[in-house]
């Protein structure tokens, strides 16, 4: 059998999911990967065979998702020319986690692509709902990337298609301790802004990962370095708690560490409020900016020994042969 995996590369945590996700896959068929996006930082360990443009939420500075950037990253010729370039009638079946390129391409082509994403499981009925209605941002969400099936990761198994985030091995097997630091990962916010808004809290040491500087420095106690992934994930093993945005790996990874957390969802960005309003569910404590009108709720969060208590079992090859017994087609046949 011969499998498409197409995954979506803005940001890093589709990518990190990928890491277990395609040696699950390798173990049942052939398979080949599609990134599309111009957002992440990381490395796969494997070989990909399409990278392409895709459509690219672009991380703005002050908190938010930059709505003219990513509509200027973007054009209608350039992605309808990559949804007709690819050859998805090469393949029995196409996964996608949130890939439009794939996804639209057997939209229009009416072939099955099953979808194994987070978004699927934060837009399920049963899962958690933010109070403010984005009719906007839950269309968008929606019209994405479109699948014929979904199956989805979540802060919790809501319902029988809905799993417990996959944790990549190296997050698995990293020593975890306390050195007092907290880790900081907010990608939507400048390097200046950031340090502006941690040095009113002079006697902590934050250790910031940033996608806007290439070069690590620091300014009294807050110390800045570029993404990497190797010092991330040990930053956050041997972190008092951490600090980042309502993504979904990143979090995901801290509950598992049994770091005490606290998010800020993006601005114009509906999925992190889905995913915010699922870990308030959890006794995660969420903020809504960095402002010092804020401050209170970070004090009492860093004064505080509280963590969300979480079973994430290592499962993902069950959950991918569960998703290929149940949607594996007879392989294609050769035209020799």
């Amino acid at each position: 059998m011969k499998i498409l995996y197409a995954v979506q590369g803005t940001g890093n945590g589709h990518l990190s999911r990928a890491m277990d996700v395609v040696p699950c896959l390798q173990r049942r068929a052939t398979v080949d990967v599609l990134v599309s996006g111009i957002q992440a930082d990381l490395q796969l360990p494997f070989p990909v065979k399409y990278r392409m443009h895709g459509l690219s939420f672009i991380f703005g500075k002050s908190g938010g998702v930059d709505l003219w950037k990513t509509f200027m990253s973007s054009t209608v010729r350039r992605l309808v020319q990559e949804v007709n370039s690819l050859p998805i009638a090469d393949y029995d079946l196409v996964i996608n986690d949130f890939e439009p390129i794939s996804a639209w391409a057997c939209h229009i082509k009416d072939k099955t692509c099953v979808g194994l994403s987070h978004q699927a499981a934060a837009l399920d009925p049963q899962s958690p709902k933010p109070k403010d209605a984005d009719v906007m941002g839950k269309l968008i969400m929606r019209n994405y990337a479109p699948t014929s099936i979904s199956y989805g990761f979540h802060f919790k198994a809501y319902n029988q298609r809905i799993f417990t985030p996959v944790i990549r091995q190296q997050v698995r097997q990293l020593d975890v301790h306390d050195r007092e630091h907290y880790t900081v990962y907010l990608p939507a916010y400048d390097d200046a802004r950031l340090i502006k808004h941690l040095m009113r809290f002079p006697d902590i040491h934050w250790q910031v990962f940033s996608k806007h500087n290439r070069k690590p420095f620091t300014l009294r106690n807050v110390h800045v370095q570029p993404i990497a992934n190797e010092a991330f994930i040990k930053s956050m093993a041997a972190a008092a708690g951490v600090l980042c945005g309502a993504g979904f790996e990143t979090p995901a990874e801290s509950l598992f560490l049994q770091k005490k957390l606290l998010v800020v969802p993006m601005k114009n960005q509906y999925e992190q409020h889905l995913n915010a309003a699922a870990l308030e569910q959890l006794g995660v404590p969420v903020i809504k900016n960095l402002k010092p009108k804020n401050d209170v709720a970070i004090e009492t969060w860093l004064n505080s020994k509280a963590t969300a208590r979480v079973d994430y079992p290592d499962c993902t090859q069950a959950i991918v042969d569960k998703l290929l017994d149940t949607h594996a087609i007879t392989p294609l046949l050769s035209n020799g």
